[in-house]
């Protein structure tokens, strides 16, 4: 199949779809460390919870995000030069555009996490790092996870646990077991929207050789998957209430609607499967902020 010039323009290489995940995963991270009582017993309380900090980790965030976004592509470029000639050429060009972009939105995250661990300590850098270090391996060889069908767990890790974790730190937080654990609800909705991409894209991604999760293991294995992660996000949300993390986890109930639309298009045409990206995007959306509401809601307790 010849490659498509149209996926690989700036608009669509950044996939402002997926900018949710960056901005939950922030904020889940900001409402631990208020459950935590971080703004009460934080060392430097009186910083963290100024509107500019907030906005930084959310800005660092959505620009760590769009990093991996536009660099993603960047391991294709092999694959497009065995289809000789100027569409060709055009395509390697477009993907090095939005490699170097990309590039420069990690630089410019690096430097709001530079700000951020002079007021937290070295446990926010090591995060950094690990995360830096995870985004670059998901596309560039030798590592190159995505090819590997690595994808989908890779993100649970990077875009999930560690961006959770690092911006519980940076609001304040101190790591624990218990935040941990936390993290895992909305980390497996941020691996639902990735394989929801690759459920989009599985026709193609197959016709051009790209070996994700979902073309290795089938079409039809990577919609039970999907159906799975999401069953495991509601497990996690009852184990929570019933272990007592989460005693207002029927603030959450409403999130269930968003989940129809998504589940409606895993097995439709691949014209119709265009829209399960943003539409698990909204439903990760829409959790991620009732999950908010649910972990700071013990703090207004009397």
């Amino acid at each position: 199949m010849k490659a498509d010039l149209s996926r690989y323009r700036f608009q669509r290489a950044l996939r402002p779809f997926s900018f949710p995940v960056a901005m939950i995963a922030c904020l889940t991270g900001v409402a631990l460390a208020w459950a935590d009582g971080a703004v009460i017993d934080g060392a430097f309380p009186e910083r963290v919870w100024q509107p500019l900090q907030i906005l930084l980790i959310l800005l660092g965030g959505v620009l760590a995000q769009a990093g991996v976004n536009l660099i993603n592509d960047y391991a294709d470029i092999h694959l497009i030069r065995r289809q000789p000639g100027p569409e060709a050429e055009r395509i390697v060009k477009a993907i090095r555009f939005n490699f170097v972009c990309g590039m420069l939105c990690f630089l410019f995250a690096a430097l709001i996490a530079l700000y951020l661990i002079t007021l937290t300590g070295l446990e926010l850098l090591l995060i950094c790092l690990l995360g830096l270090a995870g985004a670059l391996g998901y596309t560039l060889s030798p590592v190159n996870y995505k090819n590997r069908g690595l994808g989908v767990v890779m993100v649970f890790w990077l875009m999930g646990v560690l961006m959770i974790s690092g911006s519980h730190l940076a609001a304040g937080g101190e790591l624990s077991w218990q935040v941990f654990w936390q993290t895992i609800p909305v980390s497996l909705l941020v691996s639902a929207l990735l394989l929801s991409n690759e459920l989009r894209d599985f026709e193609s991604d197959r016709e051009q050789g790209l070996q994700t999760l979902t073309v290795r293991a089938g079409f039809e294995r990577g919609c039970r998957l999907y159906q799975l992660l999401l069953l495991l996000v509601w497990l996690c949300v009852g184990l929570f209430w019933f272990v007592g993390l989460l005693p207002y986890a029927w603030v959450l109930l409403p999130a269930l609607i968003l989940l129809i639309r998504p589940l409606g298009l895993l097995r439709t045409s691949r014209l119709e499967r265009g829209r399960l990206p943003p539409t698990t995007a909204r439903a990760l959306m829409g959790f991620g902020v009732l999950y908010c509401l649910a972990l700071i809601l013990p703090s207004f307790s009397i």
